[in-house]
């Protein structure tokens, strides 16, 4: 056993298979006691089981740690709840949440539907809600905490998946505000957006060249919830590991910005806008012309 999270308990939502799992063995490797939250869906959200929360505890004490499960669904604010409140009754205090559940449902835009928009936002993105909301109020009282939302690179867009895209960018700018409104408590916020072998990953339609292992990305967040980032003040960030590649996203700012002397109209900014403040190109866009150009040659794409 480690000790760079010894004392700590961290609850880790999505921790039976993949890389919450990857994270609820990695911190209570390192000292951690870890409640471990999965409600036991599909990839999809389908058929719930609380089995794999379960095998998860197993593992970590069979490896000498210090583990219990939680079936809850986090995208209720119940479910939330009780995930703090298991940490708080098993161990008298909660240290770090990591919110990795989450579910996909594909379809293109034009096509999506109300069941395939409102459960994906509600695992991702009110998921995260759920647990921050209820683990801030415990972490204000303490003056300390660590707060880890899971993003991805598909924040930028996606073709077939706008629901994820959707919640993937509200989790960025939950854990934005969570940085800026629990700073003066001493509460840290930041997410992570990997890129690992996980079931997920094993349905993106293109070569992924930079994608590493699920253990990976549990030694980026053991990092960051240990008092090593805290030293560091580590805090409203965005992260990508993949491998052996780790890697900070820029913070949103202005480009550039021009003004007029009095009012603007719509043919004063048909003249101004396109050549003064122009735009910011989408680097999704030459990401979709390759793969255009990779499938008319009958070849898989890169990303």
């Amino acid at each position: 056993m480690g000790s760079f999270l010894a004392d700590k308990v961290v609850a880790v939502t999505g921790a039976g298979r993949g890389i919450g799992r990857a994270v609820a063995l990695a911190a209570a490797a390192e000292g951690a006691k870890v409640v471990v939250n999965d409600h036991g869906v599909a990839v999809d959200g389908a058929a719930p089981a609380s089995e794999v929360a379960e095998a998860v505890v197993k593992e970590i004490a069979a490896a000498g740690g210090d583990a219990v499960a939680v079936a809850d669904d986090i995208s209720t604010m119940a479910g939330g709840r009780r995930v703090v409140d298991a940490a708080l009754s098993s161990y008298g205090r909660i240290d770090g949440v990591v919110c990795v559940a989450g579910i996909l449902r594909e379809r293109m835009l034009f096509n999506m539907t109300e069941e395939e928009w409102d459960p994906v936002v509600a695992t991702h993105l009110k998921g995260t809600f759920t647990v921050f909301r209820a683990a801030s109020a415990v972490m204000r009282g303490q003056r300390s905490g660590t707060l880890i939302g899971f993003t991805s690179g598909n924040h930028q867009g996606s073709v077939s998946q706008a629901n994820y895209s959707a919640a993937k960018g509200g989790i960025i700018s939950l854990v934005r505000s969570a940085a800026l409104g629990l700073h003066k408590y001493g509460v840290t916020a930041n997410a992570v957006a990997p890129v690992a072998r996980t079931r997920m990953s094993a349905n993106v339609p293109m070569e992924l060249t930079e994608i590493g292992e699920p253990e990976d990305v549990a030694a980026l967040v053991t990092y960051l919830l240990s008092d090593r980032a805290r030293e560091h003040r580590i805090t409203g960030q965005v992260y990508t590991i993949a491998g052996p590649k780790i890697a900070v996203w820029s913070q949103p700012r202005e480009l550039r910005a021009a003004y007029t002397e009095g009012s603007w109209t719509p043919e004063r900014i048909a003249d101004f806008l396109p050549g003064t403040v122009g735009t910011d190109p989408m680097p999704m866009f030459e990401r979709l012309e390759e793969m255009a150009r990779a499938a008319a040659e009958g070849a898989r794409p890169n990303a």
